[in-house]
């Protein structure tokens, strides 16, 4: 294949980071749509900074949590403890602007960490499904231990059309019931992924990202088989079901290159994986860059691509199993399709997708 790629490359703001824009102009016909935003990986003090802020929340909380039980006094006891419970009590957006404007500086600041890759097939598409005022469902590919590439979707980023308007990430609910990780999952866009939220967006028209997979593809993680690529989708029709109530397109996507972001060990016994559908987080510990327990990822390379929106027939409250079978079937093939285009450009080659 001939490929004509002629990239634009446009100097940000910042003079250490380069941003590649291209639109793929190649002999193969499906792939002249493609759009590529790309920026240049930088793993310095700010996106350090920024990313840890963000995701190393976890081993702050634990370094919290341990200070607190085993070397405060009763005084600075009842002072963490009477923060984190105002917290709690807090709304998840608050301070307001001041916690979008901090959510925007990580997110443009983790795209360098994770020199962020993204393309997106056919824009077109997701602009004239958006202009028929229905919600966009993106279905974020793989969870992996977190699935913290959903970030891509951020709209500080602009990685989509601005014409789509707002995507939110929907996650794990338990992350709003956790002090101070409320309030930073909610400037960075997150919202929780419960039904009334998910039903919510798709009556009134807002698109979102969310990882079908969930917790349970962590219990299907296999360091003796890292060419598996393991998705957790056979029995995830729900969302299915969820969109075809009101018609809702839904939209594959991957991201490549979060294996390997973490180290990790979690116990893998029946009783575990109850808990973990129960409360939405496997309990487990994971280390990342310089070894740091529950601390941030080490910088992968993060390529998230982004497939054709697959229409669905608003059936209401009529939805038939037949309907949800055949469209989940759909959403599948469509899934494994997008991960075959792009696995080569991706440095993905050798491995193979298996969904269970």
């Amino acid at each position: 294949m001939t490929d004509n790629t002629k990239p634009l490359l446009q100097k940000s703001s910042d003079s250490t980071t380069t941003t590649t824009t291209t639109t793929t102009t190649t002999t193969n016909e499906s792939s002249k749509k493609w759009k590529i935003h790309d920026v240049t990986q930088d793993t310095g003090l700010l996106p350090t900074i920024a990313v840890s802020l963000w995701l190393g929340w976890n081993g702050i909380l634990l370094c919290i949590i341990n200070y607190t039980l085993f070397f405060a006094t009763n005084y600075q006891r009842m002072v963490i403890i009477g923060i984190a419970s105002f917290s709690l009590l807090l709304p998840a957006k608050f301070p307001g602007r001041l916690g979008l404007g901090m959510g925007n500086w990580m997110m443009k600041y983790a795209e360098r960490y994770f020199g962020l890759r993204t393309v997106v097939e056919d824009e077109d598409d997701l602009i004239r499904h958006s202009e028929q005022n229905k919600a966009l469902i993106f279905a974020f590919n793989p969870h992996d231990m977190l699935p913290y590439a959903v970030f891509a979707f951020n709209p500080s980023l602009r990685r989509l059309p601005h014409k789509i308007g707002e995507v939110r990430g929907l996650m794990t609910s338990a992350i709003f019931n956790i002090p101070f990780l409320k309030h930073v999952y909610s400037w960075v866009g997150g919202s929780p992924v419960d039904k009334r939220t998910f039903l919510a967006r798709l009556h009134s028209g807002d698109s979102f990202a969310f990882t079908p997979g969930g917790v349970q593809e962590v219990f299907n993680l296999n360091p003796e088989k890292p060419r598996d690529v393991i998705l957790y989708l056979r029995k995830r029709k729900g969302f299915i079901k969820l969109a075809l109530t009101t018609g809702s397109p839904v939209v594959p996507v991957f991201a490549f290159n979060l294996d390997g972001s973490y180290k990790y060990w979690f116990p893998r016994d029946k009783l575990t994986k109850k808990l973990s559908r129960f409360v939405g987080i496997v309990p487990r510990v994971f280390w990342g860059r310089w070894c740091i327990p529950f601390g941030i990822p080490n910088p992968r390379k993060i390529h998230v691509v982004i497939g054709s929106a697959i229409d669905l027939p608003k059936e209401g409250e009529n939805v038939t199993q037949e309907s949800i079978d055949k469209y989940h079937g759909i959403f599948l093939e469509e899934l494994e399709a997008l991960f075959e285009r792009h696995k080569h450009d991706a440095g993905y080659a050798d491995r193979q997708l298996k969904i269970i």
